[in-house]
């Protein structure tokens, strides 16, 4: 049976952030995950996920000015102590959560298009340092017995972002070689980028670098249920690949105002 996890920070949000654990709780979820938990008071999260009987599997470290389109610290220049800050913050919080992932973001490329040498020296240079780092952190996530992610994300939504494709990320975990730093495979992200879904989850899977799953139908970003991915398909195939951990739903639902989550729910209870 497949574990899915719904994001508090895509669904349910016709309701304040805190109520939502309990819509997540009353439509059979017994797995949450979410963007920003640090925005909200701790003792309230625990209080909501220890009296409802929910884990809370996965969240970001804090990405920098998100505001100000900031997308991730690991790789911005003149940053690492802010980064360090941000992870020591990230694990302290996963501990009391009692949440076993954390998801660091690469940040975004320099600016500047004209493909010149100065452009592939800086892009180089935030490919070094986001690797440096995170092999810094992944130390740190060692010593917490937590496990760090680095997700892939589509250049379409997110233009500039380091990060877009399973090889790089992979290969990237591989030269680092801890076991607290895994990718996050997201389906929807490696679909628009690279396509090839199937191939790709017997090819990483099995290789034992992927730390989470998450899902939504392209090219809508909405339920699993419509659009160019065959989602039974794929829960067919992670089912033969032995796929035992979460997989989170960061969709945006179709349906829009109170009730709009549990409405498209129906993928769901199919697949239940």
């Amino acid at each position: 049976m497949l574990n899915f996890a719904a994001n508090l920070s895509w669904l349910y949000t016709e309701l304040p952030f805190l109520d939502r654990f309990e819509a997540a709780a009353r439509d059979g979820f017994t797995g949450v995950e979410c963007l920003f938990p640090h925005e909200h008071p701790t003792a309230e999260i625990q209080a909501r996920l220890q009296g409802l009987g929910l884990q809370l599997v996965l969240f970001n470290a804090a990405p920098g000015d998100w505001a100000a389109g900031e997308r991730g610290l690991a790789s911005l220049e003149g940053r690492d102590a802010e980064f360090q800050r941000s992870i020591d913050a990230a694990l302290a919080l996963a501990t009391a959560l009692n949440c076993p992932r954390v998801h660091v973001m690469a940040g975004l490329l320099p600016l500047g298009n004209t493909g010149d040498t100065a452009d592939a020296n800086q892009h180089q240079a935030a490919r070094s340092r986001f690797e440096q780092r995170l092999a810094w952190a992944a130390t740190q996530a060692q010593a917490a017995g937590l496990t760090l992610l680095i997700e892939p994300i589509n250049t379409r939504d997110m233009p500039g972002y380091l990060l877009s494709d399973q090889a790089s990320a992979h290969g990237l975990v591989e030269r680092i070689g801890s076991p607290h730093l895994k990718v996050q495979m997201d389906l929807y992200h490696c679909q628009i980028m690279e396509g090839d879904i199937t191939t790709r989850l017997r090819r990483w899977l099995p290789a034992g670098q992927v730390g989470h799953l998450q899902i939504a139908a392209v090219p809508d970003r909405g339920e699993p249920n419509q659009g160019e991915l065959n989602y039974p398909h794929l829960f067919s195939e992670l089912q033969a690949l032995g796929w035992q951990d979460w997989i989170g739903c960061e969709y945006k639902p179709r349906q829009a105002g109170a009730g709009g989550t549990s409405a498209g729910l129906g993928w769901l209870r199919a697949q239940r």
